[in-house]
């Protein structure tokens, strides 16, 4: 990564503040993540979709966006985009345990199946690429009632390939609608290579298709990509229409907890993914700017892993919902709440 200086923080509208908190963000995503890993290992959770190497992208895209006002509709790797948009780790290990406590549906989905409506966060199921027609959905919604919103909404690079993506896609761009299309390319969809996904070189060469724009990001440098995602949401509430985004990244671990990389990744593959570790390099960015020091940087690894402690402490001895109450949330109780 070159070297920089404060100024790219100033250019782009940030504090010294917001870059810590970005941070810190990508540090809670990765701590989450790590701890999941030991707890899957050693019998305690039963499955984890791993984040680990996409936290810059992630908390990047999402500090760009708006809490309280955007929607966003993330997939199963998200947790820094959710983590930045309120969820705790108490929340997230809530979820992992499969509590009842857990915000995201009472301990009844997998991991990942992040959604929240105080949050804005839109609920995702397990077929991959539903979620983009429900944020196309969203964002017409928004235009119709002229409300000062985008939906965002992330996939992989896999997941570009379904119809869901193709036709949400070309529904958002024949009604400009405020959508951004986030493609997470992580270039393996489970244990496929991304040269047996496209014959194109990138998943944004496609956004021309659709008459949006397309653009492909390193992301590894949350900067890069805040500042993408930043101008894709001011095109949005311009009403000039959606912006598909693909950042290249990197998945450091296996698939999932149940899947063994080594089968189709060499050791020379998986050691040089590591040198492109999104959250040390935005760490070692942070104090080349004179934002944090080594000091600053470990009190705040320290801490998180604290928070992370008490968090699995917490989920670990938390209830786990009644058998009486199994059908609940499955059929309309006659409330909203």
């Amino acid at each position: 990564m070159e070297k920089i200086e404060f100024k790219e923080l100033v250019e782009l509208g940030l504090t010294e503040q917001d870059a810590i908190q970005m941070f810190e963000t990508m540090v809670r995503a990765r701590k989450i993540d790590e701890r999941m890993w030991k707890l899957n290992r050693s019998g305690k959770i039963p499955f984890l979709v791993s984040c680990q190497g996409q936290e810059a992208a992630q908390v990047g895209a999402a500090y760009a966006l708006e809490k309280g006002t955007d929607y966003i509709l993330p997939y199963y790797r998200d947790l820094g985009v959710v983590l930045h948009f309120g969820q705790t780790s108490r929340d997230i290990m809530l979820s992992a345990f499969a509590k009842a406590e857990d915000p995201n549906s009472g301990g009844r989905q997998m991991p990942g199946h992040y959604g929240s409506r105080a949050l804005n966060i839109v609920t995702g199921s397990s077929p991959v690429t539903t979620q983009v027609p429900h944020a196309v959905g969203i964002a017409l919604a928004a235009k119709m009632r002229q409300e000062p919103l985008v939906a965002y909404v992330s996939f992989g690079e896999g997941s570009s390939n379904q119809g869901d993506f193709h036709e949400g896609a070309n529904f958002a761009g024949i009604h400009k609608l405020p959508v951004i299309l986030f493609c997470e390319n992580n270039k393996y969809a489970i244990s496929t290579p991304l040269s047996k996904q496209l014959s194109a070189k990138h998943v944004a060469d496609r956004a021309i298709g659709y008459g949006m724009p397309g653009v492909t990001i390193d992301g590894i440098d949350p900067l890069a990509v805040y500042k993408a995602v930043k101008e894709a949401r001011e095109r949005g509430l311009r009403g000039d229409g959606p912006t598909l985004i693909e950042v290249e990244v990197e998945r450091l671990v296996p698939h999932s907890s149940d899947d063994d990389d080594k089968s189709y990744r060499s050791a020379e593959e998986l050691a040089e993914l590591k040198t492109r570790d999104g959250v040390k390099l935005f760490r070692e960015k942070l104090i080349q700017m004179g934002v944090l020091t080594e000091e600053t940087a470990q009190a705040i690894e320290a801490k998180l892993e604290q928070e992370v402690d008490e968090a699995t402490a917490y989920a670990e001895a938390a209830a786990y919902d009644t058998p009486e109450n199994t059908l609940r949330y499955v059929y309309d109780e006659g409330e909203t709440k």
